[in-house]
């Protein structure tokens, strides 16, 4: 009997959903972010639940028998268990797995085969797989401790220079222009305003606004990528010594800063070209692919 899987990948930004039948993608949707957030899992499951809904109108069905999720902030067992509850009271779906975003990434990019995957969506963070399967990370620690690279970090890194270039502090910028743009207000004074009270996945919106101004030539925004990208490239090189010296490292690069039209993955490729070691993976991963993917392995058991 055929049956209906779904992986999602609830990140900070964004849910994205794909539905499947083991055969055939049925449907995609995408909603609000998912992400956890300690004593929110009602809250992140209504959001991926919303998601989850959307897809099953693309897919014309009413129920899922197996879903599994990859959520950030699912890095302790509290936290998947307490959605794994929340989701299966909003009943969609008979069976539910919670693992972390990074996870569905690395299935994703190599099935169970070993490699690296960096990610840098709200936050950062780099996962390794060796050959023996266990797991090496590095980052991910949230924007107070780290997320060197990620769009929080960005988009942070982008009001400094602002502030700066007000203050006759820094160099003028095309940041003046667009992060206004991208924060939907007026002037500097209303910006300070928006940033007093601005959540992590609001700074972390300015951060294609900063990609923008690189690619378009803005000397200070070059010089925020140029760091994130040094920044993203040292979580991978951390992790080469858990690899055997003799053998390729194969590198996934997934998040939505690292898209293959930002210069931000520009940037890390060429960097990453340097490694002898580094193999990295052409194109974009799709971390709800590897959630289905990973569906379709715990329908067979």
């Amino acid at each position: 009997m055929t049956q209906v899987l779904v992986g999602a990948d609830a990140g900070g930004t964004k849910t994205s959903v794909v539905i499947g039948d083991g055969h055939t993608i049925l449907g995609r949707a995408d909603g609000s972010p998912g992400a956890i957030r300690p004593g929110r899992a009602l809250a992140a499951a209504s959001a991926i639940a919303d998601a989850i809904r959307r897809g099953f109108m693309a897919a014309n069905v009413l129920e899922a028998d197996v879903l599994v999720v990859g959520a950030a902030g699912a890095g302790r067992e509290h936290e998947r268990l307490e959605l794994e509850r929340s989701l299966k009271s909003e009943r969609i779906v008979k069976r539910v797995l919670v693992t972390t975003d990074i996870e569905i990434a690395l299935a994703a990019a190599f099935g169970k085969g070993s490699g690296i995957v960096v990610s840098a969506g709200t936050g950062s963070i780099a996962i390794g797989r060796d050959a023996e399967g266990k797991l090496h990370r590095r980052g991910g620690y949230g924007w107070q401790m780290g997320d060197e690279g990620s769009g929080y970090a960005i988009g942070r890194a982008g009001l400094s220079a602002l502030s700066r270039a007000a203050d006759g502090r820094g160099p003028r910028t095309t940041l003046s222009i667009r992060l206004l743009a991208a924060a939907r207000i007026e002037t500097f004074d209303e910006l300070i305003s928006w940033a007093v009270n601005a959540n992590t996945s609001q700074v972390s919106a300015l951060a294609p606004a900063v990609l923008e101004a690189a690619a378009d030539g803005d000397v200070v925004a070059q010089g925020i990528v140029d760091y994130a990208a040094r920044e993203l490239c040292q979580l991978v090189r951390s992790l080469l010594p858990v690899f055997p010296e003799t053998e390729p490292v194969r590198v996934a690069l997934a998040g939505g800063i690292l898209s293959p039209d930002r210069p931000l993955r520009t940037l890390i490729n060429q960097r990453l070209a340097e490694e002898p070691r580094c193999s990295v993976i052409a194109g974009t991963i799709e971390p709800a692919l590897g959630a289905l993917h990973m569906a379709e392995s715990l329908a067979q058991t």
